[in-house]
C-alpha cells in the first residue's frame, strides 16, 4: 500500500513523468477461496457463486427525482462491508434451505496472488520504475524526482528505505559534464595556441572572439531545429571548437600581412579580407560539406547523427560570416600597428617569439619534402594509392576489428535467468538469488537488485548488479563479467546469462534469425547451428529467443456428451477461468477507504493436482451439479512454443554474447556458418541485433562518406576552375 497508495501516486504527478510502474507489490484485495469438496456436497457450482456476488455486491447511482425546484440523485448502497458480510450472502436456495458463502468458501482480506517478486540485496523490496514523456528531459525529470523523494522521507515510516538502484539521469549528466569539459579544454587550448603562434595578445583576441560568437550563435541553429543540448549536439560543438578559429586567424593573419606592407588598418582590413575570400569560403563549404550528409542518413544513423551534423555544419557557417564581419571590423578600429611587432616585450612574449624562430626553421625542412615530392611523382601517387587501398585491406581481412559500439564501463551488468518451462515463481526466484548472492561475493559488487516474473513471466527473471565506481576498483564491468560467467557457470536448474554491455537494453549482441514456413523444420536448423556457433572462438552464452514449450493439463471435453447435459464449452471454460485463474466479480472498500477488487477462485490446497481439476463442480441441465471428469478427459501434454514473426514468417534467433574478440569478427564467422547451412526452399536467414544496427550504421556511413567526396570536389572545381586540377 506504502509503494502505490503514497509514493507512486506522488511521483505521477511529478512533472515530465509518464508511467510509473510497480515490481513485486502486494496488491490488497477481497479473496473468495472456493472449497471444492464443500460445494459439491452443497451442490454449488462455481458459475453460482460468482452470479451472487456480482448481484448483491453492489453500489450504483439508479436515478434521480425532481422535487419542485429541486432535483436529487439517487444511489443504492448495496455494497458488501466487511468479510462477514461476505459469508452471508445466499448462493442458492434450496427448498426451505440456503447455502450461504461462507458454508462453501473462505474469505480473507489478503493480497492477491504475486505473480512477481522485487528483491534488493536478497530482502523483499518493491521496486518502482519511473518512464519521463518523450518530449522531456531526462536529467530533469531525475532531479525532480529526487527532489519529491527527499520531500517526502521524513513522512514515511522510520523501518522504510527508498533507495535508487538506477538513475539513467545520472549517466546523461555526467555524459554532458565530459563533454561540456572537453568543450571548455578545447576552447582554451586552441586560444593558447593561436597565442603561442602569433604572438599578439591583441590578435589573439581579435581571433578568439569567433568562438563564443559562433557557439551562441549554434545555440540558436539548434533551437530553430528543434534539437536540445544532448551527447551528440555537444559533441558537435566541441568536434567543431578547433574548426571555427580558422577562419578568423587566417583572415587575420593576411590582415596583419597587408599591415607590415605600410597600409593603414582600414584598407588593410578590407583589401586582407577580400584578398582571401574565396579560398577561405571554399575551405568553410568543403567542411560543411563533409557534415551535411551525416546529418541526412537514413534510418537510425540519421536519427543519431542529425544533430551532431546540423550543429557542426550551423556553427562553422556563423564562423564564417564572423571571420568575414567582426574580424575586419575589430582589425580595422582595433588592430594595432605593424610596429608593434617590434615593439619591448616581455619575458613570455621573447620566449615565444624564440619558438616562432624555431618553427619557421623547420619550415625549410618542410620545403625541402615538398620539393622532393614534386620530383617524385611516381613515387607519391604509389604511396597515396598504397595507403588507400591499403586501409581498404586492413579492413577486409579483418586486421582492423570491427563493434558497433565502442566497448564501454556502464559500472553495471546485467543476469538474466531463464528458468525450465512450467517453473513456479518460488522456483525462478530461488534460482535468481543464487546468481545474485555469487555476485554479491565480488568485492567490486556495490548492490544488486532481482526481479522475478519479467514480462508476466515466472520463469524469467533478471538480477542487475551494480559496481563501486570506477576509480575505486581494479578490473573493469567487462573483466568482472567475464569472472562471474565463470562462477555461474557451477549452477544448475536454470540457463544464465551475463550482459557486459548495456547499451542496448542488455539484450545479446550477436542475433541470427532463422525463417520459414515451418516451426519445426526451424528448430532443427537452429539445433544444428547451434552446435556449429558454439566452436566460434568468442562466443558466449549461446541461446535462443523462444523457450521449449511450457507442460500443461489438456482438458479434452466430449461435446456430445455435455451437450446432452446442457454444458456448453462457454459454460466449461468461464467455470475453470474462475476456479483456477480467478476472476473478479466487484469491488470492496476497505476500512481505509480504498476501493479493492473481490476475487473468486479455488483455495490453493484445492488445485494443487491433476485429480483437482477432474472434480470441478459443472453446473449441468436441471440444476445438477457433476464433476468435469463426467464430460472431459484431462491428459499432461505440452503448450506450443512461443514462435516469432517477421513479415509473417516464423522467426527463431540464435543469440550469444562476444568475449576476448571484436565484434566484427565473431559476427563475420557466424554468418560465414550459417550460410553454409543447407536450407531448404522457403527458408533463409536475416541479421538481427548490434549486427544488423552495424551493418545499417556503416552503409550509411560509408554514403554519406562518398557524398562528402563529391561534394568536396565539387567545391574544389569550383575554386580551381578545373575538373582535373582538384584531383
Amino acid at each position: 500500500r506504502l509503494g502505490e497508495q503514497v509514493i507512486a501516486r506522488d511521483l505521477r504527478t511529478v512533472p515530465g513523468v509518464a508511467l510509473v510502474d510497480l515490481e513485486g507489490e502486494q496488491i490488497r484485495e477481497m479473496t473468495v477461496f472456493l472449497r471444492s469438496a464443500a460445494m459439491r456436497e452443497a451442490n454449488v457450482s462455481v458459475t453460482d457463486v460468482v452470479q451472487s456476488l456480482r448481484q448483491q455486491n453492489l453500489a450504483a447511482p439508479v436515478g434521480h427525482v425532481e422535487e419542485g425546484m429541486n432535483e436529487q440523485s439517487i444511489r443504492l448502497l448495496g455494497r458488501l462491508k466487511d468479510a462477514r458480510d461476505f459469508e452471508r450472502v445466499i448462493i442458492k436456495r434450496q427448498g426451505e434451505a440456503t447455502v450461504r458463502l461462507g458454508q462453501v468458501a473462505r474469505i480473507e482480506d489478503g493480497h492477491a496472488e504475486q505473480r512477481s517478486y522485487s528483491l534488493l540485496d536478497g530482502h523483499s523490496a518493491v521496486g518502482i520504475a519511473v518512464t519521463k514523456s518523450r518530449e522531456a528531459s531526462t536529467v530533469t525529470v531525475t532531479d525532480l524526482v529526487q527532489q519529491r523523494l527527499d520531500a517526502m522521507a521524513p513522512e514515511l515510516p522510520t523501518d522504510v528505505e527508498v533507495k535508487i538502484v538506477f538513475n539513467d539521469g545520472e549517466s546523461v549528466r555526467t555524459s554532458l559534464n565530459n563533454v561540456i569539459e572537453a568543450l571548455s579544454l578545447g576552447a582554451l587550448l586552441t586560444i593558447l595556441t593561436v597565442y603561442l603562434f602569433l604572438n599578439s595578445w591583441r590578435s589573439t583576441v581579435i581571433t578568439a572572439l569567433a568562438l563564443p560568437t559562433s557557439v551562441l550563435a549554434a545555440f540558436i541553429a539548434v533551437w530553430v531545429f528543434g534539437f536540445t543540448l544532448n551527447f551528440m549536439s555537444l559533441l558537435g560543438l566541441s568536434l567543431a571548437i578547433g574548426v571555427l578559429i580558422d577562419d578568423a586567424i587566417v583572415v587575420r593573419e593576411n590582415i596583419v600581412r597587408h599591415m607590415e606592407m605600410g597600409k593603414d588598418m582600414m584598407t588593410a582590413s578590407r583589401e586582407g579580407t577580400a584578398e582571401i575570400g574565396l579560398a577561405v569560403t571554399a575551405t568553410t563549404l568543403a567542411i560543411i560539406a563533409v557534415f551535411v550528409p551525416v546529418a541526412f542518413m537514413d534510418g537510425m544513423p540519421g536519427q543519431w547523427f542529425k544533430p551532431f551534423g546540423l550543429t557542426v555544419a550551423a556553427s562553422v557557417l556563423v564562423s564564417l560570416f564572423v571571420a568575414f564581419s567582426l574580424d575586419p571590423m575589430l582589425s580595422a578600429y582595433w588592430g594595432g600597428h605593424a610596429e608593434e611587432k617590434d615593439a619591448r616585450r616581455g619575458p613570455v612574449g621573447r620566449l615565444l617569439e624564440r619558438f616562432n624562430v624555431w618553427f619557421d626553421r623547420q619550415s625549410e625542412g618542410y620545403s625541402r619534402v615538398i620539393a622532393w615530392a614534386l620530383h617524385h611523382r611516381i613515387s607519391m601517387w604509389l604511396l597515396a594509392f598504397g595507403a588507400f587501398f591499403g586501409a581498404f585491406a586492413m579492413i577486409a581481412t579483418q586486421s582492423v576489428g570491427t563493434s558497433f559500439l565502442p566497448e564501454t564501463d556502464n559500472g553495471a551488468v546485467q543476469i538474466e535467468v531463464t528458468a525450465p518451462s512450467g517453473s513456479s515463481l518460488e522456483y525462478t526466484r530461488i534460482k535468481a538469488e543464487q546468481a545474485a548472492a555469487l555476485a554479491r561475493a565480488l568485492p567490486e559488487v556495490e548492490y544488486t537488485q532481482t526481479t522475478v516474473g519479467t514480462s508476466g513471466n515466472v520463469s524469467r527473471a533478471q538480477v542487475y548488479v551494480d559496481f563501486i565506481p570506477e576509480a575505486d576498483r581494479e578490473r573493469t564491468a567487462r573483466q568482472i563479467a567475464q569472472a562471474l560467467r565463470g562462477d555461474i557457470a557451477r549452477l544448475v536448474g536454470a540457463e544464465f546469462t551475463v550482459a557486459d554491455d548495456l547499451n542496448n537494453g542488455g539484450q545479446k549482441p550477436l542475433q541470427i534469425q532463422f525463417r520459414g514456413p515451418d516451426s519445426r523444420k526451424l528448430t532443427e536448423l537452429v539445433t544444428e547451428y547451434m552446435a556449429k556457433l558454439r566452436e566460434v572462438e568468442g562466443t558466449v552464452d549461446i541461446g535462443l529467443s523462444t523457450q521449449e514449450p511450457k507442460p500443461e493439463l489438456q482438458v479434452d471435453i466430449d461435446r456430445g456428451l455435455a451437450s446432452s447435459l446442457g454444458i456448453s464449452m462457454s459454460d466449461a471454460a468461464t467455470a475453470l477461468r474462475v476456479a483456477f485463474a480467478g476472476v473478479e466479480v466487484g469491488d470492496w472498500v476497505d476500512p481505509a477507504g480504498e476501493t479493492r477488487n473481490v476475487a473468486v477462485r479455488l483455495s490453493p490446497e484445492d488445485r494443487a493436482a491433476a485429480a483437482d481439476l477432474e472434480s470441478l463442480p459443472i453446473i449441468a441441465a436441471g440444476n445438477q451439479i457433476i464433476p468435469l471428469s463426467q464430460i472431459a478427459t484431462v491428459t499432461m501434454g505440452t503448450g506450443p512454443a512461443a514462435i516469432e514473426h517477421f513479415n509473417r514468417e516464423n522467426t527463431i534467433a540464435v543469440t550469444a554474447n562476444v568475449q576476448g574478440r571484436s565484434f566484427g569478427e565473431v559476427f563475420g564467422e557466424a554468418m560465414a556458418l550459417a550460410r553454409e547451412m543447407n536450407f531448404p526452399p522457403g527458408y533463409d536467414l536475416a541479421v538481427g541485433g548490434a549486427g544488423r544496427d552495424q551493418q545499417e550504421v556503416f552503409g550509411s556511413i560509408l554514403r554519406a562518406l562518398g557524398i562528402a567526396v563529391m561534394l568536396m570536389y565539387l567545391i574544389l572545381v569550383v575554386q580551381f576552375h578545373s575538373f582535373l586540377t582538384p584531383v
